[in-house]
């Protein structure tokens, strides 16, 4: 009978060379980094040059609440109540879509996987609670009109001319419509464009201008969203779940939103990390939560969550993971939730608003057999992958984990002592960094 072999040893992380450069490898993905002396201190995130006055702060995009019929209809939106908290409001008529709101859960016009996709490789239907949806919108005249609007200006700018667009019926036009009730690709918007009281256009509203309560309220509508992609279509294996701040980020528009997109497969990620964890099912733990402390990298913490310095990234990365023992983000429970979303937003505010960053949510597939720890990423877009990288595949990146802790260590010590973050937040030297610190392991359970 052969017996178990134990896990394969996890290499060094970290290692400092005798002139200064950091090398850094990836636990999960095998990405090498290197960090040169001297390339940390360069400056950035510096307010814009060149301001410009404010016209109008309802309407600086397709986003904001004044040009609210430039798109799709909104599938859900949550809303603040006179108590304090918010509820999630489904299936808004079109003539209600002008009442307060908080954030929006819409379609993308330009989905990355599109319902034709689906409808082509799997014979998807729409399901019939969407379809009734759908019916319910264009059986008003204003819904109908706002519909077939928003269907034309997504022809146009695919480049469907005015010929092609009159040759269509009224019928054919609705059918190019259906991505808007049954896609698999939303967006979460923010109501703001910009802080409350801007009165230049560099005064944007970020993830970390938002109140704890309302960043957490934007969590709510994102996992909210993310159970119904899953639900909603039974193809989908994955939902990816990711947030551009910014045009060198890859936003399209500078206005507060996530992206939801449904795909019908595992991702690269996961397909790597499975028989890392199928060998060692404490492996997040050991490969990471344990190391940063040992590395003295552990930035924040609370009750269920913690926030690290990360390495091995090809940007500066700040990682939030969540201590719950439940994988996936819908099974929190509310406390489970709100301190995931109280870190993250404490890291978004440590960061400010005029540093491009990509926020990346990394799952377990509801359908692999194995735990794995809901963590976020949120990277810093403070240099331009070359040609060093393309050729060699070690990246460059320009700020070493520790000097990444020193930036933001102190800022979150102020926002917090200035009442801008959760309170229940501890930094740095506070936290208590218990090894196992994750409760995804059911052996630690």
């Amino acid at each position: 009978m052969h017996q178990k072999q134990p896990p394969a040893p996890i290499p060094a992380q970290l290692t400092r060379m005798a002139d200064g450069t950091i090398k850094q490898l990836n636990p999960f993905s095998g990405t090498e980094v290197w960090t040169v002396p001297g390339r940390a201190n360069r400056p950035f995130g510096a307010t814009p040059p060149n301001p410009q006055p404010i016209t109008d702060v309802g309407r600086a995009c397709s986003f904001c609440p004044d040009r609210i019929l430039e798109t799709p209809p909104e599938k859900a939106r949550i809303v603040h109540k006179a108590n304090g908290e918010a509820k999630i409001l489904r299936d808004v008529a079109v003539d209600d879509l002008a009442e307060p709101w908080e954030f929006r859960r819409i379609p993308n016009l330009f989905e990355i996987v599109s319902y034709d996709y689906w409808v082509k490789n799997y014979d998807y239907q729409m399901p019939t609670a969407a379809r009734a949806r759908m019916e319910r919108y264009i059986s008003d005249p204003a819904g109908r009109a706002h519909v077939l609007a928003v269907v034309e200006a997504k022809a146009r700018a695919g480049h469907m001319d005015r010929a092609e667009w009159d040759a269509l019926d009224e019928y054919e036009r609705l059918q190019l419509a259906l991505p808007f009730f049954g896609g698999g690709h939303d967006l979460i918007v923010a109501r703001r464009h910009y802080v409350d009281g801007a009165t230049d256009d560099s005064q944007l509203a970020s993830a970390g201008t938002l109140s704890p309560d309302e960043h957490f309220w934007y969590m709510q509508l994102t996992v909210d969203a993310m159970h119904d992609l899953y639900e909603q279509c039974r193809y989908v294996r994955y939902v990816q779940v990711f947030q551009n701040w910014l045009k060198p980020a890859g936003a399209s528009f500078d206005h507060l939103h996530k992206q939801l997109v449904a795909i019908d497969e595992r991702t690269v990620n996961v397909r790597m990390e499975t028989p890392k964890v199928r060998e060692n099912p404490n492996y997040y733990n050991e490969a990471c939560l344990n190391y940063a402390a040992q590395q003295n990298l552990v930035i924040a913490e609370n009750k269920n969550a913690i926030a690290i310095a990360g390495f091995g990234h090809r940007y500066p990365t700040l990682e939030v993971w969540s201590r719950s023992a439940a994988c996936q983000p819908w099974e929190h429970t509310p406390d489970e939730l709100r301190d995931v979303s109280d870190l993250l937003h404490a890291i978004h505010a440590a960061t400010g608003t005029h540093i491009p960053t990509n926020e990346e949510w990394y799952c377990k597939p509801p359908d692999l057999d194995v735990p794995m720890p809901w963590r976020i990423h949120l990277k810093w877009r403070v240099s331009t992958l070359a040609g060093f990288e393309g050729g060699t595949k070690i990246y460059v990146n320009t700020i070493d984990p520790w000097s990444l802790r020193d930036r933001v260590v102190p800022k979150l010590l102020e926002l917090r002592a200035e009442g801008k973050i959760a309170s229940d937040i501890t930094i740095a030297t506070e936290c208590a960094c218990h090894p196992n610190p994750l409760r995804y392991n059911p052996n630690l359970q």
